[in-house]
């Protein structure tokens, strides 16, 4: 995987609400998710959260930020309304909810390309981030990843999710584990990120910091941020520690010095470093550096 951006921490703001767009735009989360979906009601309020994220970006409140707003998806009747008014520069690119098949994300590309022709943005300026939300998209993950070059990440949406499974969502996350092992490895098969679900417990950050564990443990390269006192631990440990740096520049340092010295494969601790601990290493130092240059 070798994503440009860094996806630690991905925040919803609710576009329409000007205190918390504020307040979004003082945050330090890789990606802000400008919320034109969900948590934008009445529908009437959608087109505000439109104008709202046009007057901000324009009037430079988001210059340091990556910004992904999330959409409405194919059926709402609100897409076309959505890309067209927010393909803007300082937008990155777009977070497309309720995808259910690489159909969806064919459709969106094929969508966003026209607009880049229409105002003279280069093809493939805007990204994607699909959103999983249903069982559906969890068996299609690859192809979802795979439907256009736009999919930079995917992201695991797991109310939804938990729903359409008619399921329960419990606190040992037993009911998503499946979900959430299917979505990372499809996700970096394709070399793309993965992106984990929220946090529902916002105020609980021992339980956050316990989810962390295992979101890190099974793969994910960050997660969806309801509430912003969730980002320091997220970029903790989303983040190489001090130790895996380390380990992972003298795995470089090690196999350039076994080149040089024509001896092929290098040797640490009487075990040799293959291609794939080599490949996890150099990751280590791409993504350290990414956080030191975004610092």
């Amino acid at each position: 995987m070798n994503t440009q951006y860094l996806t630690r921490s991905l925040m919803f703001v609710p576009a329409h609400n000007d205190r918390l767009m504020q307040s979004a735009s003082r945050s330090n989360a890789d990606i802000l998710l400008l919320d034109i979906e969900d948590s934008v009601q009445p529908i009437e309020n959608k087109q505000v959260a439109r104008d709202k994220i046009v007057q901000f970006v324009r009037e430079g409140f988001f210059r340091d930020h990556i910004l992904f707003p999330r959409i409405n998806d194919r059926e709402s009747g609100q897409l076309l309304k959505d890309v067209y008014q927010l393909a803007i520069e300082g937008v990155t690119g777009f977070m497309y909810p309720k995808a259910r098949c690489g159909e969806d994300i064919y459709f969106i590309g094929k969508l966003l390309e026209t607009i880049e022709y229409d105002k003279g943005f280069s093809p493939g300026t805007f990204k994607l981030i699909p959103l999983i939300e249903t069982t559906g998209a969890v068996m299609n993950i690859q192809d979802i990843c795979k439907a256009s070059p736009r999919v930079v990440a995917v992201a695991f949406g797991c109310e939804d999710y938990v729903t359409d499974l008619e399921g329960k969502h419990d606190i040992e996350g037993q009911s998503i584990f499946f979900a959430r092992n299917m979505i990372v490895n499809g996700a970096h098969n394709c070399g793309v990120a993965a992106i984990d679900t929220v946090h529902i417990r916002v105020h609980d950050l021992d339980d956050l910091e316990h989810n962390l564990v295992l979101s890190k443990k099974l793969g994910f390269d960050g997660m969806l941020i309801l509430n912003p006192k969730e980002l320091p631990l997220c970029h903790r440990y989303y983040s190489p520690s001090p130790e895996e740096v380390e380990w992972a520049e003298e795995m470089v340092q090690l196999t350039e010095e076994a080149i040089r010295e024509g001896k092929g494969v290098a040797v640490k601790d009487d075990k040799f470093i293959g291609p794939p601990m080599l490949k996890m290493a150099e990751e280590i130092i791409r993504k350290h550096k990414m956080i030191i240059e975004h610092e």
